[in-house]
């Protein structure tokens, strides 16, 4: 009864810290400049109405005030901030049924859509490659304590640590994606599929989407690497030190039945904590590593509405990570 008034407390304490975290970066997106406004502000003076051959004069024109204000009522910058809020949050549904500044013909959760596939694909398929590594890595760390390949596999793990996931993702294309002469051509250099991908078989489907994710995987998982695996390796070691693993041990238990009869599963608490983090993973892609290879995910979305202001796309994915992240914390607790 106590975990269920737990939970239920968490789940009440979401609503007012969803509030104000999109209530902050609402306020935020309002007052930096460059906003829709006056970017349609400047292309009108820009184009006198219209782009130099195509119609338009070419010439800077003067807009007066009740144009611009007649621009600022178009996109609702002329009502109170907590009023614009709260049309954001019930009448757009957190901007998601919001068309976006940059593509009006689209709502924010349509374009988000398009993109979410790939940063699923790509986070999923990080997050489980990298726990599929990670604890057995950590328990033959903690096994082999001191020993060679203790100590091989850290400094391995450190070396990889400490290069950031962007960095290493262009060292990668040059070795291996033929950017440079002396560099070899086995994997594309960018994108998330070939341009015959629709011609494909299923089979050369899957084998195409395979060679583009392989590099960039690999540099998604080299940030969490080396925690997860010490992480793993200091827990084992922890718990086999523990009364109950030397009781286990004076009874005659083997230390093979000792380690994967007692003590793992005790160990595996700590790593169950991040387990969470698969939530995340659907937006957690990294905004450098998509630059780098060119990926269409969540990711570099995010970016590109930042620059170009469109903050209905924007507010949407904050919104999303929002929700996701609490989730995340609350599943966390529950493993």
């Amino acid at each position: 009864m106590a975990r269920l008034e737990y939970f239920i407390r968490r789940l009440l304490l979401m609503i007012p810290t969803f509030l104000g975290i999109t209530l902050a970066c609402f306020a935020i997106c309002q007052f930096v400049p460059g906003g829709p406004v006056e970017q349609m502000v400047l292309r009108m003076r820009g184009t006198g109405g219209g782009e130099t051959g195509a119609g338009g004069t070419g010439r800077s024109v003067a807009i007066g005030p009740e144009q611009i204000e007649a621009i600022r009522k178009h996109f609702g910058f002329d009502q109170p901030l907590a009023m614009r809020y709260c049309n954001w949050l019930v009448r757009d549904r957190m901007g998601m049924a919001a068309p976006s500044y940059k593509y009006p013909n689209k709502t924010s959760l349509q374009i988000i859509l398009d993109r979410l596939p790939v940063s699923l694909i790509f986070g999923l398929t990080g997050f489980f490659l990298t726990y599929l590594v990670c604890i057995p890595l950590g328990i033959a760390k903690a096994l082999r304590h001191d020993s060679a390949f203790d100590l091989a596999s850290s400094v391995l793990v450190f070396i990889g640590y400490a290069i950031p996931a962007f960095a290493l993702g262009m060292v990668l294309k040059m070795l291996l994606c033929g950017t440079v002469e002396w560099g070899f051509d086995i994997f594309p250099i960018a994108g998330f599929k070939s341009d015959n991908f629709d011609t494909l078989t299923f089979g050369g489907k899957v084998a195409d989407i395979a060679r583009h994710m392989a590099l960039p995987v690999v540099c998604y998982m080299i940030g969490g690497f080396a925690v997860l695996t010490l992480l793993m390796k200091n827990s084992l070691i922890e718990e086999v030190s523990k009364d109950y693993a030397r009781t286990a041990r004076a009874k005659g238990c083997s230390p093979r039945r000792v380690v994967w009869g007692h003590v793992l599963r005790n160990s595996l608490i700590p790593i169950a904590t991040g387990f969470g983090d698969v939530l995340l993973a659907i937006l957690a892609g990294s905004v450098l590593i998509e630059q780098v290879f060119e990926i269409p995910g969540m990711g570099k979305l995010s970016l590109e509405a930042i620059v170009s202001r469109d903050y209905q796309i924007f507010m949407g994915i904050v919104a999303l990570t929002a929700v996701l992240g609490m989730l995340a914390r609350l599943l966390s607790d529950f493993c």
